[in-house]
Parts: C-alpha cells; sequence; structure tokens
C-alpha cells in the first residue's frame, strides 16, 4: 500500500531522470493505475465470492454494470426520487444496495445448483441483462450510439457528502487539482483521481478483508473446503452463500460507479459482456483465488504488460521505444526474405499484447496456480503481512 501510494511521485520522478525513455517504456501511467484500482476492486469482488466460496460467478458482470447504469443515469435525471445533483458517494451506496437486491434474487435461483452449472446460470443471467440493457433505448443518451453518457459538465466527486471543501472532483476530462498542500506536496488531476479513487477502493478492501476474519468469513472457506460436512455440523450453508453473493455484488458495483464516474460514459460491452468477468478470473488466478488483495495484483500485472507491449506510437511502451532508439539504418535492415527489422517490429509486438497475455495466463495455470500473492504467502508462510510483522518483531521463522 506505501508502494501503490508513493507511485505518482516515483514515476514523475522516474520519467524525469536521466532513464526516462526506459522509464516511460516499462512503468505503467497514473491514468493507467486508476484503472487497476477500479477494475482490480471489481476483481476483489468476484474473488470473495468465487475464491472465498468455490463457487464460480461468471455473471458477476450484472452487478458491475448495474453499479455504473444506476450512476450515470442517476446523474441524468432519470432516476425517480433522486435528484441530478446527488452526492457521488451516496450514488456508489445506492448503485451497491441496487447490486444487493438483484444479487439476492439472481441467487435465491442460482444457488439450488452447484459446480459448473451455477457457472452458467449466472452467466445466463448477466446474458439476458447485456441483451435487455443493449436493447432498451432510454438507457442510452443517444439511442443511435448505444452508451449512456454523463449529461452534466460537472464531474464526480468524492470526499465527505455535503461538505464541499472535503469533496475532490476526478475524472477522465475534468478533475481537480491541488498546489501546495502541507505547502509542498502538488497533484495534476490524474493524481487527485488516482488518490480519491484509490481511497474507496481501500476502504473496500479493508471491509471485505474484516469480513473474509470474521466468523462469517470461516464459514465461507469451510464451504469451499468441504460444503457437505459444513453442513453436517449444522451451518445452513444456502443463506452463507446467498449472503457472501450480496456482499460482493455490493462492492462490484461500487467498482462499476467508479468506472462511471471516471470514464463519464458506459456501455453494455465494457460492463454487462461476459467478457469482463473473464478479465477478473484472469486477474484472480494470475493475482491468486482466495487472497482478496491478490486480483488487484493480478490486473496490475496484467495492464502493465498489456500497456508495454501494446502502445502503437504513443504514450510509453516497448515499440514506440525500439523505434525510437533503434535507428531509421537499423528499422530497415532486412532480415529474411524482404522482411526488415521495422516491420517484424510491427508484425510481432504492435498490437498482440493480448496474445502474450494470453501465453502468460496459461503459464501461470501450469507452473503458479497459486497466482502472485498466493505463492508469496506459501514461501512466506502466511499472510505477507502477517509474516513481515512478525519478522519485525523477531519472532518469524
Amino acid at each position: 500500500m506505501l508502494a501503490l501510494a508513493a507511485y505518482p511521485g516515483i514515476y514523475s520522478v522516474l520519467v524525469n531522470s536521466p532513464m526516462s525513455s526506459e522509464m516511460v517504456a516499462l512503468l505503467p501511467r497514473v491514468e493507467t493505475m486508476i484503472v487497476v484500482f477500479y477494475f482490480g476492486l471489481f476483481a476483489m469482488s468476484f474473488d470473495f465470492i468465487s475464491g472465498y466460496t468455490g463457487y464460480l460467478s461468471f455473471g458477476h458482470t450484472a452487478f458491475y454494470g448495474a453499479g455504473a447504469y444506476f450512476v450515470i443515469l442517476a446523474a441524468n435525471g432519470k432516476i425517480p426520487l433522486l435528484a441530478p445533483d446527488t452526492s457521488f458517494v451516496y450514488l456508489l451506496v445506492l448503485g451497491g444496495l441496487l447490486a444487493v437486491v438483484l444479487a439476492i434474487l439472481i441467487g435465491a435461483v442460482s444457488f439450488r445448483l452447484t459446480g459448473v452449472y451455477f457457472a452458467m446460470i449466472t452467466l445466463g443471467f448477466a446474458q439476458v441483462l447485456y441483451v435487455f440493457v443493449r436493447e432498451w433505448d432510454y438507457l442510452a443518451s443517444n439511442p443511435s450510439d448505444g452508451p449512456a453518457v454523463l449529461e452534466r459538465t460537472d464531474p464526480f466527486s468524492i470526499g465527505v457528502p455535503g461538505i464541499d471543501s472535503l469533496n475532490l472532483a476526478i475524472g477522465q476530462l475534468a478533475g481537480d487539482s491541488v498546489e501546495g498542500l502541507l505547502g509542498v506536496l502538488s497533484f495534476n488531476q490524474a493524481e487527485v483521481s488516482y488518490y480519491m479513487i484509490g481511497l474507496v477502493v481501500l476502504i473496500c478492501y479493508f471491509a471485505m478483508q474484516r469480513i473474509v476474519h470474521s466468523p462469517f468469513g470461516k464459514v465461507l472457506v469451510a464451504i469451499r473446503e468441504n460444503e457437505e460436512r459444513a453442513k453436517a455440523v449444522g451451518y445452513a450453508t444456502f443463506w452463507y452463500k446467498l449472503g457472501a453473493f450480496a456482499v460482493s455484488a455490493f462492492f462490484a458495483a461500487v467498482a462499476g460507479g467508479l468506472f462511471a464516474g471516471f470514464q463519464r460514459s458506459v456501455s453494455p460491452e465494457n460492463t454487462f459482456y461476459f467478457l469482463v468477468t473473464g478479465d477478473a478470473l484472469l486477474a484472480s488466478i494470475i493475482g491468486g483465488f482466495g487472497t482478496l488483495a491478490g486480483p488487484l495484483y493480478g490486473w496490475l500485472f496484467d495492464e502493465t504488460v498489456t500497456e508495454f507491449l501494446s502502445k502503437a506510437g504513443q504514450g510509453g511502451g516497448l515499440l514506440p521505444y525500439l523505434r525510437e532508439h533503434l535507428g531509421d539504418a537499423t528499422m530497415a535492415t532486412e532480415l529474411y526474405n524482404g522482411l526488415t527489422v521495422g516491420q517484424a517490429i510491427d508484425t510481432f509486438l504492435n498490437g498482440h499484447a493480448e496474445l502474450y497475455i494470453g501465453a502468460i495466463f496459461v503459464l501461470f495455470v501450469l507452473f503458479v496456480p497459486n497466482g502472485l500473492l498466493g505463492t508469496v504467502r506459501d514461501k512466506l508462510g502466511g499472510p505477507v503481512g502477517e509474516q513481515i510483522a512478525a519478522r519485525l518483531r523477531g519472532d518469524g521463522k
């Protein structure tokens, strides 16, 4: 967390250092890290239900999309009884509660099934909602375009509702900048969004972490390990699973609301579509199932590799770096049968990030089944925070 808190400053120092071109190529931008935060929260909510109960919710986008659309529609004045200027923090909570109701309705049916049948029925529910949202013109700002776009010009703000001085605006197109905080610190718009969205994600993470380590969370782990034994000792596992589903839906909707607040528009394809859940699954496997924080680091890994390999001509990444440093003569050098170095770079690097991510995913499944955080925990003998604290106290192994 300290490294994430210091990241914008570290990034700024490194990209203005003598090694700026290398750092720009290697390090994800602050804007990319904002995406890591809110989608990482969605991946953590997916891990909360799938990693701790063993029930793969392939339709988790239903809640992500519900939170995103609720925020945009409420801000556009399309939700009855809600004023368009309702606090963004309130909208996140209300969107989460809407997702809880939706989760109870879906879970009441879905948890009658287990295994692949549960995964498929949740996927089916999400696809029904995807088609419904895509075809309902009321949900789109412009029915011919499809996406629901924020119509008001002022950005959303995160902070204490009702106290303007304790709110800071976020957004991809508009947001607050802070000058001279504590007399020395200054933050641009992207950095303000980074810290405010990161704050919400941190609070949500601590809330889920507290639930996981509560007696309720222990029962969820028991269900994952052996549901029949959990039933035999007297636990009503259906209600525990339904409760976990509702909790995960709440935080998935908060993530969707953060996405909508930052991007200022949503569409069925980037919220309700089933492949969005596939990205959360990928992040969970790379980061570590059943670790809660692992999916955040898994998505950070994914986004870092994607940005490193997919930049076609602007910003950072490997491709612009090679074009800049190899020189025209090297780029024009023929390698084989008329194929030049420049053409080879374009062929194998430009736009093929997903190919390499897929290969990395396969390698993780085969050789790092516990994911990044899970493997580190195995090496240390327990949760990272606990083990580091124990070693600092001198009572670790």
